[in-house]
């Protein structure tokens, strides 16, 4: 894999400081830093960026830091320190954009079944805000339109996947014939092939709400991020960005 690039490091202490002060003060982290849904008291601008950083247990930042580290170091090389930052940045926030867009969605999905119901918005957003629901709400939308709902307003975001899924799509635009391992098929597999396969099965579980990689993953910022960072290849592709623009 090489040495370790200079961008690839300082994001590596970044996130490493962020898990060791959320290991110390958990909560506390978490409600400051992680992205919050727009309309929860909890919701502060700076998580677009913040949540990038946060990550919810030892086996998720490990994952994510190694692929940073595998498929960011030969694009930070190829590149260079500024444009691979703004790169890594840019699909993060194409991420939470569209996992907030996709949110919102659900959250007005549950809404207006529940103000078409009778009940008032700003009741609802008390309730919801303590933390709180009415079982009465699945009888007058469907168990999944009120899951989303919940979730959409109450689930914070967390982790380094959505800039991740942007720089996997870029090592595979770059390097499309690499050969890849996984754990779990220990074949080698082109990059080519296997990233796209990657964002289908996010896609898929984002669409579906099956966990094929398990719960809790926010699949459409996955999507979100791969899609970002396939339109930023194309975009620098098209127009010839060459390296001086970066120096």
């Amino acid at each position: 894999m090489g040495r370790i690039t200079e961008a690839i490091k300082h994001l590596l202490i970044i996130n490493i400081l962020f898990f060791v002060a959320t290991s110390l003060y958990g909560d506390q982290m978490y409600e400051w830093f992680s992205l919050w849904f727009p309309k929860n008291k909890n919701f502060g601008l700076w998580q677009i960026v913040t949540h990038m950083f946060m990550h919810g247990g030892f086996m998720h930042i490990a994952f994510n830091m190694y692929a940073l580290f595998a498929f960011g170091s030969p694009l930070e090389r190829m590149w260079g320190k500024n444009k691979f930052l703004f790169f890594y940045f840019s699909a993060g926030l194409g991420a939470a954009l569209i996992h907030t867009g996709v949110n919102y969605y659900y959250y007005n999905e549950g809404m207006t079944a529940l103000v078409d119901a009778g009940l008032t918005e700003s009741n609802v957003l008390k309730i919801i805000s303590n933390g709180q629901y009415s079982k009465e709400w699945y009888t007058i939308a469907g168990k999944d339109t009120i899951d989303n709902f919940l979730s959409a307003f109450s689930t914070p975001a967390v982790g380094a996947s959505g800039a991740i899924y942007g720089v996997l799509v870029a090592f595979g635009m770059s390097y499309p014939n690499s050969e890849l391992f996984l754990i779990f098929l220990p074949i080698p597999i082109k990059a080519k092939y296997f990233i796209p396969v990657l964002i289908a099965l996010d896609l898929f579980s984002g669409v579906t709400g099956y966990g094929i990689f398990g719960q809790g993953i926010a699949h459409f910022a996955h999507v979100g991020g791969a899609l970002f960072g396939f339109l930023m290849m194309w975009y620098w592709k098209k127009n010839q960005f060459n390296q001086n623009r970066w120096d």
